[in-house]
């Protein structure tokens, strides 16, 4: 109860980002991406050399005296040992958390004899701003009749869902043998650098009757999309509705997507908040919110989070503002605001349908690369279309402090459906943040000294 608290009061008050300093940020965010020239792609979305993970934990299912099942934390690996005490109690604090996001569907478990297993990923936020990705693997244990699914959760700073989840599978494996053989496999990639974008790091692994495997694992080129799977998204839901849905994001308005399967959720939310690049989604975000915490929809600040589809009643019985509520197993909106067709301009919006409507006419053709590629850059070309000059609206001090000149900036859109879009964007936190960054860096430009 104390942690559910905790958290509730977390998720209340992150709304905003108070003063230029951004003292009280949004508790979870999606992992955040450096920004360069507007259409730019990131060199590198984490620096390599860094570890791959900070600790591996199993979350497992407990009999309490009243009958029904709590998850708990039952092993981790490696023991955290000399933290200072505001780390120790901030990270007793994430691991409370931990085994909430890994069986958010509540107490309602019981002995099972088959199960599909699920990679899922939640996102947590310490009181100094760091994030930690929690990559999971929900699965049931090998062995003869009843018994209950287990979680083993990654936890790791760098966001990177198709590597991690090429890492589960390999934990997965060894979980079918022994536990014993999955430490040795994560002490191997515990003391192996983080690649680079577009880089390998091979792993030797001994299996037991299999001997030693090398275990290959890469980085994907463009690193800002090492986080996202778009085809998930595209598989779901139309293209009209992908726009409805982005055009809410891009206002920072309040986002419930549901779907049955925390991987869908999961897939789906981040590769919103991906479309969304090159700015960040800076308010609460939860891919999978534990059913704990289902009063987080009455927030009255934004935010973006994925609900089971058997807590839907409970969802639109809450006393909430005005949200998007998308059902993702029926790719259909159950309640909009009510002008999502009518705020991006309309020229735009035509440009960005024929690319989609494009790749779902190819769907056989693109590998989950390309397609990442494709999507992306649809929406980044949008952006620069609609806000590409900023960088020329910044006008520079001797000292070389950046001040941006937002009265000027809209002035300059000759469109006016356009400058009527981009008048409501410049007031998000989303775009403040970019432009708190870009005013602190620099970007040389013809004619702006």
């Amino acid at each position: 109860a104390s942690i559910g608290s905790f958290l509730r009061r977390s998720l209340r008050r992150a709304g905003r980002r108070e003063g230029k300093d951004g003292a009280s940020a949004a508790e979870n965010t999606p992992p955040r991406v450096p920004q360069g020239k507007m259409g730019e792609q990131s060199s590198a979305f984490y620096s390599a050399g860094q570890f791959f993970f900070e600790y591996l934990v199993v979350v497992s299912l407990k009999k309490m005296p009243d009958e029904h099942y709590e998850p708990k934390i039952t092993y981790q690996f490696p023991k955290r040992e000399n933290l200072l005490k505001g780390q120790k109690e901030e990270e007793e604090r994430l691991l409370q958390a931990i085994p909430l996001f890994c069986f958010p569907d509540g107490n309602n478990w019981a002995p099972i004899t088959e199960f599909t297993s699920e990679t899922f990923s939640f996102v947590l936020t310490n009181v100094d701003g760091s994030r930690k990705i929690g990559y999971c693997r929900r699965l049931l244990p090998s062995g003869r009749g009843v018994r209950l699914p287990e979680v083993f959760c990654i936890i790791s700073c760098l966001g990177c869902f198709g590597l991690f989840s090429k890492i589960l599978d390999e934990v997965e494996k060894r979980r079918q043998i022994s536990m014993a053989v999955i430490y040795p496999f994560m002490q191997g990639l515990r003391e192996s650098p983080f690649p680079a974008p577009g880089k390998t790091v091979t792993i030797k692994s001994f299996i037991p009757e299999s001997g030693t495997e090398l275990i290959e694992l890469t980085r994907p080129v463009d690193a800002h999309l090492e986080h996202v799977e778009f085809q998930a998204l595209l598989q779901r839901l139309s293209p009209p509705l992908i726009l409805h849905i982005f055009a809410s994001a891009m206002l920072e308005r309040r986002l419930i997507f549901l779907a049955e399967e925390l991987s869908v959720l999961s897939q789906c939310i981040h590769a919103v908040a991906a479309l969304l690049y090159p700015f960040t989604w800076a308010h609460t975000y939860i891919p999978v919110v534990p059913e704990c915490l289902l009063d987080t929809v009455c927030c009255p600040t934004p935010f973006m989070v994925g609900i089971q589809m058997r807590h839907l009643q409970r969802v639109l019985e809450q006393p909430m503002e005005e949200a998007l509520i998308v059902d993702l197993c029926e790719g259909k909106i159950i309640r909009a605001v009510g002008d999502e067709e009518e705020i991006l301009p309309r020229k735009l919006q035509n440009e960005m349908l024929i690319s989609l409507n494009k790749h779902n006419n190819n769907n056989n053709v693109h590998t989950l690369e390309q397609v990442n590629t494709l999507v992306s850059e649809a929406f980044v070309h949008f952006f620069v279309r609609l806000v590409g000059h900023y960088a020329s609206h910044i006008k520079w001090s001797r000292s070389g402090s950046g001040s941006f000149q937002e009265r000027a900036f809209c002035k300059a859109i000759p469109s006016k459906s356009c400058r009527r879009l981009v008048k409501r964007f410049v007031k998000t936190n989303m775009f403040s943040l970019f432009i708190e960054e870009a005013e602190k860096s620099r970007i040389p430009q013809e004619g702006n000294g």
